[in-house]
């Protein structure tokens, strides 16, 4: 099979497409024949050796598939066959993948497998950090930061079927149409110097119950000042390249939480709810309350250029990487 290794931390450009032996499953571990692979902002971290986890070298990187199970180790309930999803600890950019059985959600009959691949750690993450860590009611105000983005406009979307009223940010006007068509009630251009008195001004002085970050840097300042008394602030990363402080006394004054978001690391502490969550996720997507937005499907030759346009923003929803062959 063909697929793509880091030897070392490095860019996406010093990857290298090599040609591997089929792997075989282990004990616990299913063999996925990958139908697609979903690019994440944390791809670009892991292959430069940035993010928390770094897997032992080489490896072959990519978080997200979806596929059909193609061979299965021992104790293992998934058959041969069987459609499913899910978020992995590495190994998506190939065309095979052996992976832990308890990684993946099987995907229902008439979901479209490919796109599939789309759904588990944007929805996922969306899900975890409105309802599990914000705690967010129907009627309740939520800004979106980098809205156009894959996570941003899941929450966007998410948002808006749990009831509530959305605001998104983005970065042009391209981005900020995209966010309206996907259920934002308003639409802010944060190249606009005005765009956080724009957002406050819309809710009338008030403020915002809370604010969706992926981005950190100095947007994250902005996000506190915007939110209204005992509002809640969603750390989900830091895109913009920069950690930033927060200053207790901003949380003091206004009765604010902090929240960090971290979806992939409660999912594997709280499996029988993570399986709830995805199949509430997928009834939503059946429903139609939400549809994940697949902007380009690219042949995983490709890999290295999807995942150096994803870490330049250049990209909206999701890229999913399909294997040739």
């Amino acid at each position: 099979m063909n697929a793509w290794l880091v030897q070392d931390w490095c860019t996406p450009e010093q990857m290298q497409w090599t040609d591997l032996p089929l792997p075989a499953p282990g004990p616990s571990q299913v063999r996925v024949k990958v139908a697609a692979a979903a690019l994440n902002f944390l791809d670009t971290l892991m292959i430069g050796g940035r993010y928390q986890e770094r897997p032992p070298l080489p490896f072959a990187p990519g978080v997200e598939l979806s596929g059909t199970v193609d061979g299965v180790g021992e104790g293992v309930g998934l058959t041969a066959g069987d459609r499913v999803c899910g978020l992995v600890p590495y190994g998506a950019f190939a065309q095979y993948a052996c992976v832990d059985a308890a990684e993946l959600v099987a995907v229902p009959q008439g979901v479209d497998l490919v796109q599939a691949a789309a759904l588990p750690v944007v929805y996922g993450t969306a899900h975890h950090a409105l309802a599990e860590r914000g705690r967010l009611q129907a009627g309740e105000t939520l800004l979106v930061l980098a809205a156009a983005g894959g996570v941003g406009l899941a929450t966007v979307q998410l948002g808006r079927a749990l009831g509530l009223r959305v605001l998104a940010a983005a970065g042009g006007p391209d981005k900020c149409a995209l966010c309206l068509e996907h259920g934002a009630e308003l639409a802010f251009d944060y190249r606009d110097p005005a765009w956080a008195e724009q957002v406050k001004a819309t809710t009338g002085g008030r403020g915002v119950d809370a604010v969706f970050d992926p981005v950190g840097g100095a947007y994250t300042a902005q996000a506190l000042r915007l939110l209204a008394f005992g509002g809640r602030l969603l750390i989900v990363g830091f895109a913009a390249g920069s950690i930033p402080e927060i200053p207790a006394n901003r949380l003091l004054l206004k009765d604010l939480s902090a929240l960090g978001v971290v979806w992939g690391a409660w999912r594997r502490r709280n499996r029988p709810a993570a399986a709830k969550q995805m199949t509430a996720l997928f009834d939503l997507w059946q429903q139609g309350a939400i549809a994940p937005l697949v902007s380009q499907r690219r042949p995983l030759s490709e890999a290295p250029q999807a995942i150096a346009d994803l870490g330049a923003r250049r990209t909206t929803g999701k890229v999913l990487l399909i294997p040739e062959g």
